[in-house]
């Protein structure tokens, strides 16, 4: 069970189930929660799956949730003319969402796809603002995640445009160090930006260097 700072934690450990114990975790280290606080979010955040390989948003969707992932690894893209631009990965305890879509309820360009088998708590738009309403503090966590999401996805992007191809994978592997034993080198490779045989080369002049 998560590790509440408050007196109340007896009884608010009581109150929080498996499944949303580890969102209610990350989300009592911004602000403080009392017990009805957590049950209200335990019924607004509701677990979704997802197999490996379908779409959190494809692309053209309007982004309908704010996902927290419980279990898998999820995958940002763009498809351009037929090729596949991967910017981003989301882990365990991460959120993930397209904000630019998920705002203003406007289709999307971005695609966001399991890579693996993915277990989320999701909100949806309207739920969101009952949580916005009803937590005390609730709005200042959202536009925190919201800060947190779309200033690590302008990161990405940039770095996509800006970043050469070895600098980008050193950043890969500082940032995401567990996911190289997750992922196949198609998705590093389209990370990085290069075919998998040039992700090879790039590799092995790190591992000399």
């Amino acid at each position: 069970m998560p590790k509440l700072a408050n007196s109340l934690f007896d009884n608010m450990t009581m109150n929080i189930t498996a499944i949303h114990a580890p969102l209610i975790e990350v989300i009592a280290q911004a602000i403080p929660l009392n017990v009805e606080e957590i049950d209200i979010i335990q019924r607004l955040f509701k677990l979704k799956t997802y197999k490996k390989g379908t779409f959190f948003l494809a692309e053209g969707e309007t982004c309908k949730y704010v996902g927290f992932i419980k279990k898998g690894i999820l995958r940002y893209y763009i498809n351009d003319d037929g090729e596949e631009k991967t910017y981003g990965f989301s882990q365990e305890a991460e959120f993930i969402c397209n904000y630019e879509s998920f705002v203003p309820q406007k289709p999307s360009r971005q695609i966001i796809q399991a890579l693996e088998d993915s277990e989320l708590l999701v909100i949806s738009y309207r739920d969101l603002q009952q949580f916005y309403d009803k937590i005390h503090a609730g709005d200042r966590f959202g536009r925190l995640v919201i800060e947190q999401v779309f200033i690590q996805t302008l990161k990405d992007l940039n770095s996509f445009y800006t970043d050469t191809a070895p600098l980008r994978y050193e950043n890969f592997i500082r940032q995401h160090p567990e996911l190289q034993q997750r992922l196949s080198q198609y998705y590093i490779a389209s990370y990085v930006g290069v075919k998998p045989q040039s992700l090879s080369r790039i590799r092995k002049r790190l591992l000399t260097s």
